[in-house]
This record gives C-alpha cells, sequence and structure tokens, in this order.
C-alpha cells in the first residue's frame, strides 16, 4: 500500500530512533530533566480572580474611632466612587462585613473602625484600571485610615495572599517581630497593602486602685471603676429595645472642661458600703494615660500577629513569597516563639495534601491494573516509565502562554495521567497482538505503531481542541493549557518512546 508523506517521514523518524534508542532514551530523559528543573520559572499560584465585576474595599479608621466616625467617613468615600462612570452600585457595611454571600468570602469580625465598600461594575475587565485608580484617590479623603483592596476570588477568600504569623507569650515582642517582618516586606518594593492584624495601640486610663485605704473607705475595685466610666466612656446602667435594635443607657459627667484625667481626679467614689462620696484621689495612688493593646488575636490559645501583604501588579503570590520568605525566616525568634505562614501558602499546601492523600492508593491501583491487564510486568513498566515525561509538554504550555500553575492545573495534570496511560496500553495492546499473529517482533513493533498514528493522533487533536475554548474562561485556563500542552507531548511520548522502550526490554535489535 502507498503510504502518504507524513507516514514516510514518521517511518524514517522511528527507524533512526529504533536504531539508536539509547541516544534517544538519553535525550528524552534529558528533556525531562531540563523540564523539572525549568519548572521554577513556571508562576505559582491558587485560585485565579473571580470572573464577577465585584470587588471590595476595606476601610480601617483609627483603632478608638467609633461606628459613627467610621459611618461619615465611609459615606464620603461611597458618594466619591459613585460619581465615577464605570461604576455601576456601591454597598457599604459599617462595623462589620457583609453577609456571607458565597463560600468564597469570608467576612470581617465586628469592630467600629471597620468598613467595607462593595463595588459592582458594569465590565470586570475594567476592575484592574479603575481599582488602582480609586485606591489612589479615596486614601486623600481620609488621611487617618487604611484603604485595602480585595479582589474576589474563585477559591478560599478572606484575608492576604501573604501571611506572616508570629505566635508568642509577650506582646511587646510580637509587635517587634512583626515590625522587623514590614520592613522586610517593604524593603522588596513590590508587595502592597503591607499591615498586621492587632492594628495601633489604644489609650487607657491606669488609675492605680489603692487597696488599703479602698478597704478603710468601704470602696471595692467595683465602685473604683464605675467612677472612671463614669468620668470616660460612661456608666452603662441599662438598655433600651425599640423594634429589632438594643440601645446601651449610660450615665456620663456633664460640663467636662478639663481632660479626662483632671476630670477623675475632682470626682467622687460612691461607697456601696458606707453609703457616701469618697475622693477619688483618697483611694488611687495617682492616675496615669497609658497605652495598651486593644486587639489581640489568639491562635490554638497562643496571642498571634499576622502581619498580611498582597503582591503588587502583575506579580504572583508564589513569586513573592519566595522572595521575602528567606528573609523573614532569618528573623532571629526568641524561645517559645513560632513563625508560620498562613494566606495562599498555606491554603494552596492544605488543598494539595488533601489531594496527595489519595494519590499513592490511586495510582497503586492503576499500576495493579495495568498488570492485571497485560498478565506481564514488562508492558506495564513501559507505560510507567513515559508518565514523568508527560511534565515536559505543560512546563512549556504555561511557559508559553505565561499562566500560573494552581490548583485546577494540578487536576490537569493529574487528569493527563490517565489519557497518556490510555495512549500507550492502546499501542502496546496492538503490539503484542501483531507478535502474537506474525512472530516477527520487530516488524510487529514498526507496523502497530504505524496502524495507531491515527486513532493516538485524533484522540490527541479532539481532545486539545475540545480544551481550546477554556482557554477564554478565567477559572479554567491553566487547566485547559496544562492538558492541551501536556497532551501534545504525550502524542509523541506515545509513538515514538514507546516503541523505543519496547525494543530495549524485549531486547531487539534494529541495527542490521
Amino acid at each position: 500500500v502507498e503510504r502518504s508523506l507524513f507516514y514516510r517521514m514518521f517511518l524514517s523518524v522511528l527507524h533512526v530512533c529504533l536504531r539508536l534508542r539509547w541516544i534517544t532514551i538519553m535525550v528524552l530523559i534529558a528533556i525531562t530533566l531540563i523540564a523539572y528543573a525549568s519548572f521554577g520559572l513556571v508562576k505559582q499560584g491558587f485560585f485565579p480572580p473571580s470572573n464577577a465585576p465585584i470587588f471590595f474595599i476595606h476601610y480601617w479608621g483609627p483603632q478608638d474611632q467609633d461606628n459613627r466616625q467610621t459611618d461619615q467617613q465611609l459615606h464620603k468615600v461611597e458618594q466619591y466612587i459613585m460619581a465615577n462612570p464605570l461604576v455601576d452600585s456601591v454597598t457599604s457595611y459599617v462595623g462589620r462585613g457583609a453577609d456571607r454571600f458565597t463560600l468564597t468570602y469570608a467576612p470581617q469580625a465586628r469592630n467600629e473602625s471597620y468598613g467595607l465598600l462593595l463595588i459592582r461594575v458594569a465590565d470586570k475587565d475594567d476592575i484592574e484600571t479603575l481599582s488602582q485608580a480609586l485606591m489612589a484617590d479615596i486614601s486623600l479623603l481620609d488621611l487617618n485610615a487604611d484603604f485595602y483592596l480585595e479582589r474576589m476570588q474563585f477559591g478560599p477568600g478572606g484575608g492576604a495572599k501573604l501571611a506572616a504569623r508570629f505566635s508568642g507569650s509577650d506582646a511587646s515582642v510580637l509587635r517587634d517581630l512583626a515590625q522587623q517582618a514590614e520592613r522586610v516586606m517593604r524593603a522588596d518594593g513590590n508587595l502592597v497593602d503591607i499591615r498586621h492584624n492587632w492594628r495601633d495601640k489604644g489609650f487607657a486610663i491606669n488609675g492605680h486602685f489603692d487597696s488599703f485605704n479602698a478597704g478603710v473607705s468601704g470602696i471595692t475595685r467595683s465602685d473604683f471603676n464605675d467612677t472612671i466610666q463614669y468620668a470616660s466612656n460612661g456608666l452603662k446602667l441599662g438598655q433600651v429595645q425599640q423594634g429589632d435594635y438594643t440601645y446601651p443607657i449610660k450615665a456620663k459627667m456633664s460640663g467636662l472642661e478639663d481632660s479626662a484625667i483632671n476630670a477623675l481626679l475632682n470626682s467622687q467614689v460612691w461607697s456601696s458600703q458606707q453609703r457616701v462620696y469618697v475622693p477619688f484621689q483618697q483611694v488611687s495612688k495617682g492616675v496615669e494615660l497609658v497605652s495598651e493593646e486593644v486587639l489581640v488575636h489568639r491562635r490554638n490559645r497562643l496571642r498571634t500577629i499576622t502581619v498580611n501583604a498582597d503582591p503588587g501588579a502583575n506579580d504572583t503570590a508564589g513569586k513573592a513569597l519566595t522572595r521575602i520568605k528567606p528573609h523573614i525566616e532569618a528573623i532571629v525568634l526568641p524561645d517559645g516563639y513560632q513563625l508560620e505562614w498562613g494566606g495562599e501558602y498555606e491554603s494552596a499546601g492544605e488543598a494539595q495534601a488533601a489531594l496527595g492523600q489519595g494519590l499513592p492508593a490511586g495510582f497503586l491501583l492503576m499500576f495493579i491494573i495495568s498488570v492485571l491487564l497485560f498478565g506481564k510486568v514488562r508492558q506495564p513498566l513501559i507505560i510507567w516509565l513515559i508518565v514523568p515525561m508527560a511534565v515536559v509538554g505543560v512546563v512549556a504550555g504555561l511557559l508559553a502562554t505565561d499562566m500560573p500553575f494552581g490548583f485546577m492545573s494540578l487536576l490537569g495534570f493529574l487528569s493527563l495521567f490517565g489519557m497518556l496511560i490510555k495512549n500507550a496500553i492502546v499501542l502496546i495492546e496492538e503490539i503484542d497482538l501483531q507478535v502474537e499473529e506474525s512472530g516477527d517482533i520487530r516488524q510487529s513493533i514498526i507496523e502497530a505503531t504505524l496502524s495507531r498514528i491515527r486513532p493516538v493522533m485524533l484522540a490527541a487533536i479532539t481532545t486539545i481542541l475540545g480544551m481550546a475554548p477554556l482557554l477564554f474562561d478565567r477559572f479554567f485556563a491553566d487547566m485547559a493549557v496544562t492538558i492541551m500542552g501536556g497532551l501534545a507531548f504525550a502524542t509523541v511520548l506515545t509513538l515514538i518512546a514507546v516503541p523505543v522502550l519496547y525494543s530495549m526490554l524485549f531486547k531487539v535489535s534494529f541495527n542490521k
């Protein structure tokens, strides 16, 4: 039968590879090693930003700011954002985050100085330029506040993509460690929204309770504290309910012309035992204004401060972490203190660990099935020798398209193994059948390979074309590139590497 030009060219290449099988194997091994070495050049990610036309702006005022001030400031920011023609709507939340309207959103805990702006735009492609322009402008509307941008994610959300957690017992030591980490992040130059979650310290009045004189006067510590509250923030007497809302009733010293400290020094303390008023200075060793921690987070019952940051434009969390991780881990930790990495690094690690728990058993089951399918060892060995080589097409595809290797890419990479094994099984089974019929193993290897060109290539081409529409989907794009690039190279592996490995393991010479 007269074969086409393509078949004749492929046959010539196949003959050369079979005659020089050791060189062919060495070239394939070298290419595979280069691909694994080049994997470090591939961007690392987890889940891409959502294609929903929504993004968030987090507002953090001074820690001692109350709801009314936060509401006033957010109202100004909201009016400014709504004046932009690219914005469809703005929803603001004061003192808390939004209700959890999707699983990928993690609401912020209640805090009077916190506000959230949920912004919807007409076109999702405008989010990048619009958000950067808004962040530059609204920061001038409240110079005492911090604004942080957040994009909706397809995967687990909430918080920054980079997070370094320091845990220990002493708050001042933890703050010092956090400041060192912040200096490292700022020195990087490509990170944005650098902050820690303990915020600023707040001011508190320390009345230095004199237990001896207070005991003589019949004043308890509760009486003493009530006086301080009455002269400063207000003493809560009860609450009133209006509809579904409850409001506190507070009594506060009126006509405060002096500072709160002077007003407190000149106040009277009610003795609940002797039923008389006693001068405050009689039961106090002195009053001073001190700074103290207002917002302390704990993790596993340990005080934990988290330094957060986000990668800048055209940067990924994986690359940013690679740059700063050695420098932050070089910070000397006192005894009893520890450093943990959170953010996208932790989320990706947990997801990959959960996925990896079933991989050994899955691969073992696949190997057992392939052995039972052929009833021999050498044929399954050929199949599993070419599986690691699939990474060549994956790395080439991701580098060519400049896409990150994320969680969806990992799923595509694992599914690629099944496609590669299927093609190898089809070819090896055809070789075995022709060997049984003709008895000429050399001719069977060549003829079986030629006869499987069309089905193997058609299966690869149809799969690649079927994945092509997913290239324009933000969620599946990296998975599509992984499968398309890996399958394109896997076709070459099936038609070249399988016959070469078969001739090697079965000791078939093509030198003559």
